[in-house]
């Protein structure tokens, strides 16, 4: 008689119980950090609550011990540091293998990146040397609680038409790497205790096949993603030339110019300018939507912002839905009003300025008011 033979379900997981805990790369530019890295932390502090484990960071680089104490100020409860000249300027090889040396150390159970350019380029060399999986571009994160631990990594798919959930369920760490602006970052509290543990790092220079030169900044580009305040411009403008009117309110309001999906692919502004699923996730404080209708892309890239502004012509725009102020009309009349506005009001708020200052250094010379 045959013996019976017993099958595995497929949905059995390998016994992880050594890997706990949710790490956070935090990259920076000349010790400088990239807003990304506190707002996964922000989120990251969420998944560690539910997973009841400990939220890390890691910071690698050169006299950047101060990017470590930032780190606890926004949430870590243990930051680990690699620091070493060879570490001065971003290379992928130096880089993960420092990354790679923390992590198998300390075993984390998810480790995550921002989805910029040098995010996306560490986590798929760390990825692809240790192996596991890594989902990339995520624009939602949470986690099923014990016993699976699973990492539920979601992003756009088909078009943007869907979002699709990628598991890890046969490898750990569980990575992925994540838009900026998508998540908020927790408050800035420079009171919070946390540990600091430095980790050694030796890599002969003659080991790596790359040397920075130097590095030059491109001044025409602008940085949407950090921008605290955008104006940005859809299929309702008509053409690319009232661009330049939405640019003079960003320069009166010292944001910067963003745009639709429609208006990028009608070729009237570069791609650098598109805010939505498959541009920039962007959460200014101030975001006027000007001749944007707010396809599900767009409303997908913008709605955590601060205070939104829309300006339409449709009063049943969708766009309207997430707005927190809207106006109905023409865009071509409303967009200068608003401009010369903000230029009356800078400009009595500096003479209010120079009067004070006047009055202040008159009344310390005993002299008239103004």
């Amino acid at each position: 008689m045959a013996e019976e033979v017993k099958k595995q379900p497929v949905d059995d997981m390998p016994d992880w119980s050594a890997y706990r805990g949710v790490l956070v790369y935090i990259e920076h530019r000349e010790g400088v950090a990239k807003s990304v890295g506190w707002q996964l932390l922000g989120q990251g502090k969420k998944l560690a609550d539910k997973l009841e484990v400990d939220l890390m960071a890691l910071v690698i680089g050169y006299n950047v011990q101060h990017l470590a104490e930032e780190a606890i100020a926004y949430g870590a409860n243990r930051v680990y540091v690699c620091d070493a000249k060879e570490l001065q300027n971003y290379r992928t090889r130096p880089y993960s293998r420092a990354a790679m040396k923390v992590i198998h150390d300390i075993k984390p159970e998810i480790v995550l990146f921002g989805a910029t350019a040098t995010g996306r380029d560490l986590a798929g060399a760390i990825a692809t040397h240790l192996p596991t999986g890594l989902t990339a571009d995520t624009t939602e994160l949470d986690v099923e609680p014990h016993p699976s631990r699973l990492l539920l990594a979601s992003r756009p798919a088909f078009s943007e038409k869907m979002m699709a959930t990628i598991l890890c369920k046969q490898y750990r760490p569980q990575m992925a790497t994540a838009r900026a602006g998508v998540f908020e970052a927790l408050p800035k509290d420079t009171s919070r205790k946390g540990e600091i543990i430095h980790v050694e790092f030796e890599m002969d220079e003659a080991e790596i096949a790359t040397k920075v030169l130097d590095f030059i900044q491109d001044q025409s580009k602008i940085n949407i993603e950090e921008a605290e305040i955008i104006v940005a411009g859809g299929r309702g403008l008509g053409g690319p030339e009232p661009f330049k009117m939405l640019k003079e309110l960003a320069d009166e309001l010292g944001g910067v110019v963003g745009a639709s999906r429609a208006a990028v692919d009608a070729g009237w502004i570069k791609h650098e300018h598109q805010v939505g699923q498959t541009g920039y996730t962007v959460r200014p404080k101030l975001y006027f939507a000007v001749g944007i209708s707010g396809a599900v892309q767009h409303l997908v890239g913008m709605q955590n912002s601060g205070l939104i502004i829309a300006i339409n012509r449709d009063p049943d725009a969708p766009i309207f839905k997430v707005a927190h102020y809207g106006i109905v009309g023409d865009l071509f009349q409303i967009v200068p009003a608003i401009t010369e506005e903000v230029r009356k009001r800078r400009g009595l708020s500096f003479l209010q300025q120079e009067t004070a200052a006047a009055n202040t250094a008159a009344n310390e010379e005993g002299g008239i008011r103004v």
